[in-house]
């Protein structure tokens, strides 16, 4: 089994605080994804789990085991990082057994794990290559083989596809999620990439200023965010924010009006958030379940493809003759995303709307969320 356990993990640094009173129960088998910026203390989290860095405070606990003060070659776990480190002298047998070889293991057993982890990576004919012979996604498979055959309880990986171009980081996205299930492993993944966080993992927990946020499913952490950091950070482009106030059973901010009567909230600054496809132009959306409404000036058009993202100023805000003029600020923009056939055009005002159901508001001080989806006066009776 390999269910690991932190509690009240935290790592000082002289006055640096890099993980303040971390705590994490994972389940044996799951794959669990530590996201969030550049310094918040993931690798570092990381780190303490595989016992390259020692905890200031707290505990790590593998299978029930204390294992806090352990090195790291009594922990039963296998590492592998964003510099695959492959030894440049060793052919690809070599580099997957070597470390059974360290450890002793006769020739036999070496053979056999050798053989499975090449099975499942797919590695057949390759074993007498050298790495400088191999592509860096056959490279990033034999240093997944080095750790595999050690038949860990626990894989700790550090942003192992960061060094991969675009193409390949999504096929080998695809490759270690076959190979976690079919090990049926632990897995611990460090990544500043969210959509690598939310396309691989069981469970996504997200770190800023070395505390931990959130940890839920990814669809959880997306639709139900614990705060106005989660809120922005998951989810490509961002979440919208729009600062405003609750007053007389409504929400009001420059140009939007939104009725809260069904909502047991407090008079006082929020903030709204509310995501570029829960957008849409009114005159192609007028169903009820719409609320808001808000005159929009177009300032950029962005085709991609499937969808088309238009960054929007507030009438309010802006005059349009502005806008095209390129003197308005980027911040005050509110990005929609809608069908690339739409028919609109950059200098256009236009009227859109919010889906209420994916209305967020959030506590201006704290960050906290308090609703997630807004029931109206309108919205039907279930």
């Amino acid at each position: 089994m390999g269910s690991l356990r932190l509690e009240n993990i935290t790592k000082r640094y002289s006055d640096v605080t890099a993980v303040d009173d971390m705590n994490l129960d994972i389940e044996h088998g799951e794959f669990i994804s530590l996201v969030g910026p550049s310094g918040c203390g993931k690798s570092t989290t990381l780190e303490m789990i595989g016992g390259l860095t020692m905890p200031t405070e707290g505990t790590v606990a593998i299978d029930g085991n204390d294992v806090t003060d352990l090195p790291p070659k009594d922990r039963d776990l296998a590492m592998v990082f964003q510099n695959i480190a492959l030894f440049p002298h060793m052919t690809v047998f070599e580099n997957i057994s070597y470390g059974l070889r360290i450890q002793g293991a006769d020739d036999d057993e070496i053979q056999r794990r050798v053989d499975d982890a090449v099975e499942t990576l797919k590695l057949d004919g390759m074993l007498e290559r050298m790495p400088s012979e191999l592509s860096g996604g056959q490279r990033q498979r034999v240093a997944i083989g080095r750790a595999i055959v050690r038949d860990p309880e626990v894989f700790l990986m550090d942003e192992p596809l960061a060094n991969l171009d675009a193409k390949l980081r999504v096929h080998m996205r695809t490759e270690l999620q076959r190979i976690q299930r079919k090990l049926d492993v632990t897995t611990i993944y460090v990544t500043h990439d969210q959509e690598e966080a939310m396309t691989m993992s069981d469970r996504v927990a997200i770190i800023n200023d070395g505390r931990l946020q959130q940890i839920d499913p990814p669809l959880t952490c997306y639709s139900e965010p614990n705060n106005q950091f989660v809120a922005g950070f998951i989810g490509s482009p961002s979440m919208n924010f729009i600062e405003g106030t609750i007053g007389q059973n409504r929400f009001e901010a420059e140009g939007v009006t939104i009725d809260t009567s069904r909502l047991d909230l407090d008079d006082g600054p929020v903030t709204l958030g509310i995501r570029p496809e829960d957008i849409y132009l009114e005159s192609d959306d007028p169903a009820p379940e719409m609320v808001g409404g808000i005159a929009a000036a177009v300032d950029v058009i962005e085709p991609i493809g499937e969808k088309m993202f238009v960054y929007l100023v507030p009438e309010a805000r802006a005059e349009t003759d502005a806008i095209l003029d390129g003197e308005v600020d980027t911040q005050e923009h509110l990005l929609m995303s809608i069908d690339p056939d739409a028919d609109i055009e950059e200098g256009q005002v236009v009227d859109v709307t919010f889906d209420r159901s994916n209305i967020h508001l959030f506590d201006a001080d704290s960050g906290d969320a308090l609703v997630h989806g807004i029931e109206t006066e309108s919205a039907p009776t279930p």
